[in-house]
């Protein structure tokens, strides 16, 4: 793999945004600015790479930005990028700027989009985690997921201030896409009745058992924790079949959705982005390209992009094991 000399990043995030995306970007600018290199903020992701809507960044773009949610490069999903006709306007544009390489912050449609740049314009380009669902390989924690593990718990245990004053039985939606890993971190830190995730189709007939077993042993709140995408159904279609089979519950329904987006970042998705955002850079200059950068027991370590995105990130099944065990 030929070493390409940079002095030119584009930095950009993409798809859903994540708490820690800003930590990232500003980690990314002052490595640049560290090794005397040029960074431009390519807005509103690839979409702002077609449009033309890249600009050069300076200490101002990056003051204040690390404790705030969101992304101040803004975020877009672009339909036209995924054509050979949009990536060939993006490609010119760069060029037109002088960039040498890109950042790009976000999931695995986000990385794909590096990945495919690189293989058709041999743009070199390193993608950073960014996102709360934790579902991409080559990393213990996604950027933000974290903070959305923390948002849903203090969300949950605010719920449980009413369950248990009026006796009810709620349902609780949480965030994850297709991967259950906010859910089981979020049940087990709320001390859920139940969770129900993606990875495991849970018989309607054992949750109802369960529920049935915490009625005798006179627990006065139950919550079950329900990820979006699961087998069984939503948290609604959920809570309607139990309503049949126990009618004497005060059943209630409460879907977080993009509450769980929002946020300061936690200390924890504060540094990893940090180390990430400046391990792009540095990757970069060591000419590792077509990669995503990670943390894996608290060393970075770097990822083939394809590998990242394809490979079957489970949930710990000791995780599940420990919540089983909670919820008895």
């Amino acid at each position: 793999m030929e070493l390409k000399t940079i002095k030119k990043i584009g930095v950009l995030t993409s798809g859903g945004d994540a708490p820690g995306m800003n930590a990232a970007i500003r980690a990314a600018v002052r490595a640049g600015f560290y090794y005397n290199l040029d960074m431009y903020g390519i807005y509103r992701g690839y979409e702002g790479m077609i449009q033309n809507d890249i600009k050069k960044l300076d200490s101002r773009n990056i003051t204040h930005v690390l404790e705030r949610g969101g992304t101040f490069l803004k975020s877009a999903r672009s339909e036209e990028f995924r054509t050979p006709e949009g990536r060939k306007k993006a490609y010119a544009n760069l060029k037109a700027h002088g960039i040498d390489a890109l950042i790009v912050i976000g999931g695995d449609g986000s990385l794909t989009g590096a990945h495919l740049f690189y293989q058709e314009y041999g743009i070199p380009a390193i993608g950073l985690p960014g996102t709360i669902d934790n579902d991409l390989s080559g990393t213990d924690s996604t950027i933000g997921f974290d903070t959305a593990c923390n948002t849903a718990i203090e969300a949950i245990d605010k719920i449980r201030d009413t369950a248990t004053s009026h006796d009810r039985l709620f349902f609780v939606e949480v965030m994850g896409r297709d991967a259950g890993f906010i859910a089981v971190n979020a049940g087990i830190g709320s001390a859920a009745a139940a969770i129900l995730i993606p990875e495991n189709k849970t018989p309607i007939e054992s949750l109802i058992e369960k529920l049935k077993s915490r009625t005798k042993a006179m627990k006065t709140s139950n919550i079950v924790i329900v990820a979006e995408g699961g087998k069984s159904g939503s948290a609604q279609e959920i809570a309607d079949k139990v309503k049949k089979f126990l009618p004497y519950y005060d059943i209630k329904v409460t879907i977080l959705g993009h509450l769980q987006r929002g946020g300061a970042p936690t200390s924890f998705d504060r540094l990893l982005a940090s180390k990430l955002g400046v391990a792009a850079v540095e990757g970069l200059m060591q000419g590792k390209y077509d990669v995503m950068a990670g943390l894996i027991n608290h060393k970075v370590v770097f990822t083939p992009i394809v590998k990242a995105i394809v490979d079957d990130k489970k949930v710990d099944e000791d995780d599940l094991r420990v919540a089983n065990i909670l919820s008895t």
